[in-house]
């Protein structure tokens, strides 16, 4: 009875040993957070350098590939982190999406302003027939609507009493002055200011020459004449109508020259000046085009439709500029300045920012926010974000643009390896997992507070070391009863001779 006792304490000792020296093993110390961590500015060495499409070949110097592409050096620790979003497509895909790229460079940059416009007649050059006097129409030559008129042609003959009365005031008041002047100076100087009053009167009616006297007869009739070359534009009455004295009979247009408004947006009003060189088109005069200068902008922006209106005289010696017509003008100015300058299919435009993908490297592809500036024709100024010389995607860069920010969202779903997990740290974690139960021991029975008595803390310490050892013991019976069945055979054995004897 005494051996089998002595052998199993001999047992649990062994297993004690055998305990001790596993955790040991198994069991690291916690490193402190700023030892575990290496610093970020300290540069990493190159391991080696590995095929950019992926193929089993790598290089322990910088080199290229049989496409041109340079190799992607592989770093201590991990590849070198790419700019976020940065693709990577290989020479097959390039071809097959139809990338295509150019380099930014300076160039003058020409301001382009492109506006629809239409062409109105010139205000300078209108003419309204408005007798001073009133009266009838009695014949009306001008009858038609866009009727072409020539200076002196005439246009109507009027029937007015007041024009009867005056005219002949007038001629009696002469004749009176001429006979009185040898016999009776005052007589003759009271008729002539009779005579000039009247005059003076025919005058302000837009009346003199041969009609002040109507030298062609008694009437009160008057024939009124085109004042200068033009078109009938408007023609309010018709042939024996009764006027009033200022009302409008004929309203005639010069069109030898013709204004073109131009409605320019408000955005875009700082690009435009005074004697800015402009081009007209119209779908009406296809393969024709009229030049002119700009020669007033309007100071007030219409609330209506936040444009600006800019006018332009044209030439119109043929008449084929017909006021109402409509079309497209060009507002161009060369600048004298040097700008930086991309396509304009180059430029992603999300409405809230601006952005440009730029071939850092042969398939590599990085997107860009940039600032732009103005705008010229097929180019537009990159004013931030950019350098001379440095090549951008103008072809395809939607459907690179797509890949970018899929391969963003994905770099941000992928967890990253020294981030703690939901219970606790990751290295806790490990080291719970690799020990199994020995890592929870203390889950077993409270945590031993601190106490100022030596003579207690001291009993505490043994209970635990029992409790230590009862447990240790407790798993050698277990794991013994399955791994070592013939040595636990042997120890019944062995007790059954010593109680024979």
């Amino acid at each position: 009875m005494n051996s089998s006792r002595w052998l199993l304490g001999a047992a649990v000792v062994l297993a004690a040993i055998a305990a001790g020296w596993w955790g040991g093993r198994h069991f690291q110390p916690e490193v402190p957070a700023q030892q575990a961590t290496t610093d970020a500015d300290e540069p990493r060495r190159i391991l080696y350098y590995r095929n950019p499409m992926g193929l089993p070949d790598t290089s322990p110097v910088p080199k290229k590939d049989s496409m041109g592409m340079d190799y992607i050096p592989v770093y201590e620790g991990g590849e070198a982190p790419a700019a976020a979003g940065t693709v990577v497509l290989p020479p097959e895909k390039v071809q097959k999406l139809g990338v295509r790229t150019e380099a930014a460079r300076l160039a003058p940059l020409s301001t382009i302003v492109r506006a629809s416009a239409t062409v109105r007649v010139d205000e300078t050059r209108q003419h309204v027939i408005a007798p001073k006097f009133e009266g009838w129409v009695e014949r009306l030559h001008a009858n038609q609507t866009g009727m072409m008129l020539r200076r002196g042609e005439p246009l109507l003959t009027v029937y007015s009493p007041e024009l009867l009365a005056a005219r002949n005031e007038y001629r009696v008041a002469d004749a009176a002055a001429r006979t009185l002047a040898a016999g009776d100076p005052a007589s003759a100087d009271t008729m002539a200011r009779l005579r000039d009053a009247a005059q003076q009167r025919l005058r302000n009616w837009d009346i003199s020459g041969p009609q002040l006297t109507n030298a062609g007869g008694n009437s009160g009739t008057l024939v009124i004449h085109s004042p200068a070359n033009g078109v009938v534009v408007e023609k309010p009455i018709v042939e024996g109508d009764r006027f009033a004295a200022g009302d409008t009979i004929l309203r005639l247009a010069d069109l030898s020259t013709v204004w073109l408004i131009a409605e320019v947006p408000s955005a875009s009003a700082g690009r435009v000046s005074i004697g800015q060189h402009a081009r007209f088109e119209s779908p009406t005069l296809p393969g024709r085009t009229f030049e002119g200068q700009v020669g007033f902008i309007q100071p007030i922006v219409d609330p209506r439709t936040r444009t600006l209106a800019v006018r332009i005289e044209l030439p119109n010696p043929d008449g084929d500029l017909r006021p109402g017509l409509f079309g497209d003008v060009v507002l161009s100015r060369d600048s004298v300045q040097e700008a930086l300058t991309v396509l304009r299919s180059a430029v992603l435009d999300s409405g809230l920012r601006q952005v440009v993908l730029v071939q850092v490297a042969e398939g590599r592809f990085e997107p860009r926010t940039v600032q732009l500036g103005q705008r010229s024709g097929e180019r537009v100024e990159v004013l931030e974000g950019l350098h001379d010389g440095e090549r951008v995607v103008v072809s395809a860069n939607f459907l690179i643009d797509a890949e970018s920010n899929l391969q963003s969202a994905l770099d941000a779903l992928a967890p990253s390896p020294d981030a703690p997990d939901e219970h606790g740290e990751h290295d806790t974690h490990e080291a719970g997992h690799d020990h199994g139960g020995h890592a929870e021991m203390p889950a077993h029975g409270p945590t031993p507070t601190p106490t100022s008595d030596p003579d207690e803390a001291h009993e505490h310490h043994d209970s635990h070391d029992s409790h230590e050892t009862h447990q240790i013991h407790e798993d050698h019976e277990g794991h013994g009863a399955h791994e070592n069945h013939g040595t636990h055979e042997n120890h019944e054995n062995h007790d059954a001779h010593v109680m024979e004897h």
